[in-house]
């Protein structure tokens, strides 16, 4: 059995893992903020509900954001700081917190995501009425409140390439075959999806005994495509639902736009990936 497969008899309440590494520190606060909004929103049901932060250095010099974190306290979530490890990844990092939880839910929470006040109540209502889901995602919006299409379908070179690096007069080209991998077919802001091939890592709500089976996520990714890889394991033991309900606001940005560091990073991890699940070119 390895070192996060292991759930407790009592497991309760939920447990949020977010790994920051020279984080945004506004955006972080903002995640921070919308995160103890939610909870407030979740304690207003049930005023013991166990709520726990594992906020995860990967870098050893997290931002001040004590403020942020005294506010989380006065909402009674508990919050460890997981440091010292150094850059072991985006994965691996919120391995390090998943091993240490004992909750009934689980959230991979991006630091650049801002939760609706009744986010967290929504997914868990739906965890409650759905028993066969092990998975939410939900839907994300933009910075200016238009939708994110982040779940997929699965992916071709070509896809991934037009997607992720040709400029946008180019990428027009390829709007019908991008719009069928972003699945805009199937996926809007009303109509519950169930079962999408692959869905984003920014917000992944589990229940927690699911993702311990899957043993988290595969460390071998040391960022990008982690979140393909453990989406599409997850069918194999659960469901995986959209759920319109639970929404968010992402500020995040693709890796072409974070320069020549993360391209290499992006073609390391999509060259594990198709060796894993399978080759397709076009």
């Amino acid at each position: 059995m390895n070192a996060i497969s292991a759930l407790g008899p009592k497991s309760e309440g939920l447990s949020v893992s977010v790994v920051v590494y020279r984080p945004d520190v506004a955006k972080l606060n903002a995640t921070l903020a919308s995160l103890g909004a939610s909870c407030e929103g979740l304690r207003a049901i049930n005023c013991s509900f166990p709520i726990a932060l594992y906020l995860v250095d990967n870098d050893g010099g997290v931002p001040d954001v004590s403020a942020t974190l005294d506010a989380l306290r006065i909402e009674n979530v508990v919050i460890t700081v997981i440091a010292g490890h150094g850059n072991v990844g985006y994965g691996r990092g919120h391995n390090l917190a998943i091993e240490r939880s004992n909750s009934r839910y689980h959230l991979v929470l991006n630091p650049d995501i801002e939760l609706a006040s009744d986010a967290l109540k929504e997914a868990l209502d739906f965890f409650d009425s759905h028993t066969e889901a092990g998975l939410i995602t939900p839907w994300i919006g933009d910075e200016q409140g238009h939708q994110q299409f982040l779940c997929r379908r699965y992916p071709t070179l070509l896809d991934l390439f037009a997607r992720g690096f040709l400029p946008l007069r180019l990428r027009r080209l390829f709007t019908r075959r991008l719009a069928l991998y972003e699945m805009r077919d199937r996926i809007n802001a009303r109509d519950i999806v169930w079962d999408p091939p692959i869905v984003s890592g920014c917000f992944m709500l589990f229940r927690t005994s699911v993702l311990k089976q899957l043993g988290g996520f595969d460390a071998r990714y040391f960022l990008y495509f982690e979140d393909y890889d453990l989406s599409l394991r997850a069918h194999d033991v659960t469901r995986v639902v959209y759920a319109p309900t639970v929404r968010v606001l992402h500020h995040g940005g693709g890796a072409a736009r974070k320069g020549s560091g993360h391209i290499r990073m992006f073609l390391a991890s999509a060259y594990k990936f198709f060796n894993r699940f399978g080759w397709k070119w076009l």
